[in-house]
């Protein structure tokens, strides 16, 4: 006779609860990065990591389960949906975070004198000695819904 425990139970509902959240797409909501032109393309890869770093923390829900391979082989889990990687002028750059800030979206930035320093408290110190709006804007990554994020992003095209 085969036992079921309490265990084994959430463990299964669990895996049927996943499989019924995960719709796949259209995602009701979008998670973008927009990037100023002209960056080096490191420079572009490296921010692209920290302002997607920094929606992940924000918002835990879009990280999906971890991953794992046929050898049994683990590894991380990443986000649920796409990340829209855009590019932009800088002052198309600064109407994104006015519009994004105005609508309440969770933004990250990443600053120009963010590649000059060496650490976390330095990079927000770097950040809180300048005003907003004069902020020399290198790169945002915003999440929301789909139909807000679409407009706060206006102006700003696809990265490629």
């Amino acid at each position: 006779m085969e036992t079921t425990t309490v265990e084994d139970t959430a463990v299964e509902e669990s895996a049927a609860v996943e499989e019924t959240v995960d719709v796949g797409p259209p995602w009701p909501t979008k998670i973008a990065v927009v990037l100023r032109e002209g960056l080096l393309p490191w420079q572009e890869l490296n921010v692209t990591a920290f302002l997607s770093s920094a929606v992940a923390a924000a918002v835990p829900e879009l990280i999906g389960r971890p991953y794992e391979d046929a050898d049994g082989t683990a590894y991380l889990a990443m986000f649920r949906q796409p990340v829209l990687v855009l590019t932009a002028s800088g002052e198309v750059l600064a109407r994104v975070r006015t519009r994004a800030l105005e609508r309440g979206l969770p933004t990250s930035l990443f600053t120009a004198d963010l590649f000059a320093t060496g650490g976390d408290a330095e990079n927000r110190a770097a950040v809180r000695a300048v005003r907003g709006a004069e902020l020399d804007l290198v790169g945002l990554a915003l999440h929301g819904p789909r139909n807000a994020v679409d407009k706060v992003t206006k102006g700003a095209r696809m990265h490629g």
